[in-house]
């Protein structure tokens, strides 16, 4: 859960405090989840990633709750989803039953598949609109046509072929599959240890807050000389609807009971660097729930780099960031919780300087103490005379 303000006192100026937000924010109670889940779907995505929680409606409601603070929403969604019961654990998702909504493979012109671009603004112009429409005045008319059309004719419903699979069957892709199958770490009832296995490390990197990961893959990738680092190349990013199963208690047969949409991403770099096989590449995978690809390519590369160079100083430092630092509940939570009081704790510490410059040749407290309270008014009878000596200077 992270930080949490907690009432230790001055309930009524709390409240009040409450009130205050509440009254201002009585308009919001007329916003209905409906609109918010048709306005907003990408925060409401962030927001159930990060908050680990795969419900729309109560992602939306505590978005109107928490007046768009995407923080606070997460954090009571954090905090609804630990009142609930854990009923049963899914079975493994096959990320290969995906129904695709958008796929983009950066690596291939034609791979095997379509290429999806499906709902996206990455080639849109970065403008305003202002009512509806194209904001540079462009219509339907302006489609082109291709004659080449994406149908069952071209493309066979089928699984297609995850580019990671077209370089191990070429021999080209390291084999990191771990025969004994490990259980995956499970965050919410296992505390953070290091080093983490990898499950432990995606797991916090699919909570993570988007922002967070983005800024620490980013930093990885800018050289000392201020230049990035393009040697690794994205396989493809999917986004799609995932069917959810659980055994039936009475069948024992698996049975869907839900779905949800997600995001994932392949990532490639070559092992060229020294004590490397020139020969391979290696693969890092990213999965984050509803659509957010920032987190999923953000996530990829840096499963990646973790991966890479897990035997080294290198490795050991970006596992150490990823588990502690990148979950937006206890960063946000511990930022917070320095609004609260602490005149206590600091009070401590101006006694301690007190005592240090008792030490350097004042003779006791009540004198530091009575020096303090003296220096403003000795500041303001000096200033004159400082003043006059600096137009003396001057002239």
């Amino acid at each position: 859960m992270g930080y949490a303000g907690t009432n230790k006192g001055g309930t009524s100026a709390i409240l009040a405090a409450e009130e205050l937000l509440r009254s201002n924010r009585e308009a919001a109670d007329e916003i209905s989840v409906d609109a918010v889940l048709t306005a907003f779907p990408a925060i409401i995505d962030r927001i159930m990633g990060e908050g680990g929680l795969w419900h729309e409606r109560t992602a939306a409601a505590a978005f109107i709750q928490a007046g768009g603070d995407t923080a606070e929403a997460v954090h009571l969604l954090r905090a609804h989803r630990s009142t609930l019961p854990r009923l049963t654990f899914s079975l493994p998702i096959e990320p290969d039953d995906m129904a695709l909504c958008r796929r983009v493979v950066p690596a291939h012109r034609s791979p095997d598949g379509p290429q999806l671009l499906g709902e996206t603004v990455d080639y849109s112009p970065r403008i305003i609109r202002r009512g509806v429409g194209d904001p540079l005045g462009g219509d339907d008319s302006d489609l082109v046509v291709d004659d080449d059309q994406i149908g069952p004719a071209k493309y066979p419903d089928r699984p297609v072929q995850r580019y990671t699979r077209f370089l191990a069957a070429q021999g080209l892709l390291v084999d990191r599959r771990d025969e004994s199958d490990p259980e995956p770490y499970d965050l919410a009832l296992n505390p953070i240890t290091l080093p983490a296995p990898r499950s432990a490390r995606l797991s916090a990197m699919s909570l993570a807050e988007t922002g967070a990961l983005v800024n620490l893959w980013y930093r990885g990738v800018i050289g000392p000389d201020g230049h990035t680092d393009e040697s690794v190349t994205l396989g493809e990013v999917r986004y799609g609807r995932l069917g959810v199963r659980v055994t039936h208690p009475h069948t024992g047969n698996p049975v869907q009971v839900g779905e949800i949409r997600a995001t994932e991403c392949e990532s490639m770099a070559h092992l060229d660097e020294r004590g490397e096989d020139a020969s391979r590449f290696d693969a890092g995978y990213g999965f984050a729930m509803g659509h957010n690809e920032r987190k999923a390519i953000a996530m990829a590369n840096m499963d990646l780099a973790a991966q890479r160079y897990a035997s080294g100083p290198a490795g050991w430092q970006t596992e150490q960031v990823i588990m502690h630092t990148t979950d937006g509940l206890a960063a946000n939570g511990f930022l917070e919780h320095l609004k609260l009081p602490h005149y206590v704790t600091f009070q401590s510490m101006i006694d301690r300087a007190l005592a240090a410059r008792a030490e350097d040749g004042k003779t006791s407290q009540r004198e530091l103490a009575e020096d303090a309270a003296e220096q403003p008014a000795q500041d303001a009878a000096e200033q004159p005379a400082e003043d006059a000596t600096k137009k003396e200077v001057l002239a």
